[in-house]
């Protein structure tokens, strides 16, 4: 028989995660609705809904400030997020686009509300992954030489439309 020592080892503590940044937000982007979340006793409500009207985008925006929030997460859907990105920016809010795809592999998120709940939980634990988004310049030239592109590849319609009428 083997005499082997039991080695007694220290246990893991798996509750290690802490709060990486504690004056986070998570916002559910949707077509017609974008639901919020900040953290416990920053607001008497956690959760707030919000319509995608730019007025309520500003208004988002100053609830924000008001519940002392630096940094928010939201998922890329579709193109619904572009607008509150922009006036998050202008505001200076650090946001994290967030691809949807990293998310949805997570069971049991069924609703809106919980979604934003999600994100701010994985958020304030730096568990999230920015996407790339370029600076406003970059955009500014890309949006134009994408138009430009559009504008090429449709002239050769325009024409035969034109000789159409003429002849």
């Amino acid at each position: 028989m083997s005499t082997k020592k039991h080695q007694t080892q220290k246990a893991i503590d798996f509750n290690v995660l802490e709060q990486i940044q504690p004056d986070a937000a998570g916002i559910d982007v949707g077509a017609s609705e974008l639901y919020v979340c900040v953290p416990l006793g920053r607001d008497e409500q956690q959760i707030k809904s919000f319509s995608t009207f730019t007025v309520d985008l500003h208004h988002l925006a100053d609830w924000l400030k008001s519940c002392r929030i630096k940094t928010v997460a939201m998922e890329s859907t579709g193109i619904y997020w572009i607008p509150l990105y922009d006036i998050l920016e202008k505001r200076g809010f650090e946001v994290y686009l967030v691809n949807a795809h990293h998310l949805k592999n997570v069971s049991g998120r069924k609703t809106d509300i919980s979604d934003c709940q999600w994100l701010y939980q994985l958020h304030t634990y730096g568990l999230l992954r920015n996407s790339f988004h370029p600076a406003e310049e970059i955009r500014a030239v890309r949006a134009l030489a994408r138009h430009r592109d559009m504008l090429i590849r449709y002239r050769s319609s325009h024409i035969q439309h034109m000789q159409k009428l003429w002849s």
